[in-house]
């Protein structure tokens, strides 16, 4: 699986991608309102490395095309023709349009594979994912626990 936008290219992790993940996903502060954050390098290994399937549930390396480096990653899991979609930017390139175009390139790959629904979960207090997220037509629909879920139609686009 790969999706190559203008700037970036996102595919399945390699084991030259772990320490680098590490970098952003272990800042405690950066990553409040992420859940899967602050492990062993063993245990990202393990998730990022064996056994990944959409059914299962993904991380996506989100790689810069020209440097190389692992600008973030996007989180993806199937659940028939719903698909739901998660994303985190390394700190260093926030702000820069990244999440944005991650995130479109992959809406098209959802498209493209012939999905009908993305959901995305993200916390109240996390106002930059909500703005990102209306900013791309998802849609507020219900809030589960402690998390809003946003909906971004595809059959009525």
């Amino acid at each position: 699986m790969e999706i190559q936008t203008k700037r970036l290219n996102i595919r399945k992790f390699v084991s030259g991608d772990i320490d680098s993940f590490m970098d952003y996903r272990n800042n405690i502060d950066w990553m409040r309102y992420q859940g899967f954050k602050g492990k062993s390098k063993a245990f990202y290994e393990t998730e990022l490395l064996h056994d990944v399937s959409l059914e299962k549930g993904m991380q996506l390396a989100i790689i810069h095309t020209d440097t190389k480096q692992l600008m973030g990653d996007i989180y993806l899991r199937k659940e028939n023709d719903t698909y739901w979609i998660g994303y985190t930017i390394h700190p260093q390139y926030a702000r820069n349009g990244y999440a944005s175009e991650a995130m479109t390139g992959t809406i098209n790959w959802v498209i493209d594979q012939g999905g009908k629904v993305i959901k995305a979960g993200v916390l109240p207090e996390n106002d930059a994912s909500i703005r990102l997220l209306e900013k791309l037509d998802f849609t507020y629909e219900t809030k589960i626990e402690d998390e809003l879920i946003y909906t971004y139609n595809l059959y009525q686009r």
